[in-house]
């Protein structure tokens, strides 16, 4: 797991995966493989997290700012 978009991008190159997200409900940020769903299980049941995936080779300002824009459009997400 990571703490930004900048340490995301670092993970997804040494662990050789395609794409970053920001696990919005646990704010937490990491690599994935595309179709990955982010969450957590609580008594048993897998939870689904609100996240925001895009792929590793953006520059770290990109997903910043794809972010902060999606934020803007959705602001009750």
């Amino acid at each position: 797991m990571a703490n930004s978009w900048k340490e995301a991008k670092e993970c997804a190159k040494r662990e050789n995966l395609p794409q970053v997200f920001h696990d919005c409900d646990d704010n937490i940020f990491g690599a994935c493989n595309q179709g990955e769903i982010q969450g957590c299980f609580k008594a048993g049941m897998f939870i689904e997290h609100r996240s925001i995936c895009m792929p590793a080779h953006l520059s770290t300002e990109e997903l910043e700012e794809k972010e902060r824009k999606f934020h803007q459009e959705n602001p009750d997400w």
